[in-house]
């Protein structure tokens, strides 16, 4: 007589699923846990309110299994979008914001904004957080950077300063950091969010850099997601940057990940933020997601 698989049959194969998740997930809990790992977060991914919610609970639930995620985020469309309320075109050269001193400021207010907004999203969901700004803090300590022409306050990471950020992990508080930085003279600058996050994970000597992107990761044919470079090793990067396989606002991507690397970083990530539990995904399972920058 043929078995007939009952409602009841097919809801214990899925409470069995999840254990298996689950059990899959435990050696990288023992790996991870006590140890710090970065997460660099911007772009439109921070406009989507859905998105936003699972990258924060991701967060909060690394926390709670003992992980120290730093977070690191930058906000270039509401940099963008506050200053053509004030009337002013943005401009970019060689990939930087030209930043003169009104500038500077309105992107002080708006990434002070974005920040006390993401602190207080995941200290509702349970974790908790503190805000810290790159300049206010004196972490990010910069020079002007050298441009083919002058593009104003934007630097370039010279130093990091440990010590505001060991003092919230140590706790197990999320450090949730905006990029500006403090010249010798106490000048604020603006700092590109990529290179932040690369010169802070190498200082900190994180397990994980993970940059969050809209892209699955690096594709060799970007009309094609099956093309998906899983593991790519840093030799292959300039060639590809030359064929124009990795263009665009992935090249600063990539070369955090390199600089991470080179810092000792011990792995690196560029993954689809758009991903539900993306994070996730990438820290617990053995398949990962996205492209992983090997040296």
């Amino acid at each position: 007589m043929a078995y007939d698989v009952t409602e009841s049959d097919q809801f214990m194969e899925r409470l069995v699923e999840k254990a298996s998740i689950l059990i899959e997930a435990l050696p990288y809990i023992k790996k991870f846990r006590g140890k710090e790992v970065l997460i660099k977060y911007g772009g439109a991914a921070m406009g989507n309110e859905d998105i936003r919610m699972n990258v924060l609970h991701d967060l909060v639930f690394m926390s709670y299994v003992g992980i120290k995620p730093i977070l690191i985020h930058g906000g270039g469309p509401n940099i963008t979008e506050r200053l053509k309320k004030e009337g002013i075109a943005s401009k970019f050269v060689d990939g930087l914001r030209v930043t003169d001193k009104k500038t500077i400021s309105l992107v002080s207010d708006t990434l002070a904004d974005l920040n006390k907004s993401i602190v207080h999203d995941i200290n509702q969901l349970g974790a908790r957080a503190i805000g810290l700004s790159g300049f206010d803090n004196e972490i990010l300590n910069v020079k002007k950077v050298e441009a083919k022409e002058d593009i104003g306050y934007v630097g370039e990471v010279v130093a990091v300063n440990l010590l505001p950020l060991k003092e919230l992990t140590e706790f197990n508080i999320i450090p949730v950091v905006y990029p500006l930085g403090i010249d010798e003279k106490g000048e604020m600058y603006n700092v590109n969010a990529d290179e932040a996050a690369a010169k802070i994970a190498a200082a900190m000597q994180v397990q994980k850099l993970m940059i969050l992107s809209n892209v699955r990761g690096i594709l060799r044919d970007p009309e094609d997601p099956k093309s998906l470079i899983s593991s790519l090793h840093v030799d292959e990067v300039e060639t590809l940057i030359k064929n124009k396989v990795i263009s665009g606002g992935m090249i600063p991507k990539i070369r955090a990940c390199i600089a991470a690397l080179q810092g000792d970083v011990k792995k690196a990530h560029i993954i689809d933020g758009r991903i539900k539990h993306s994070l996730l995904l990438e820290i617990f399972t053995d398949q990962g997601i996205g492209t992983e920058i090997i040296l």
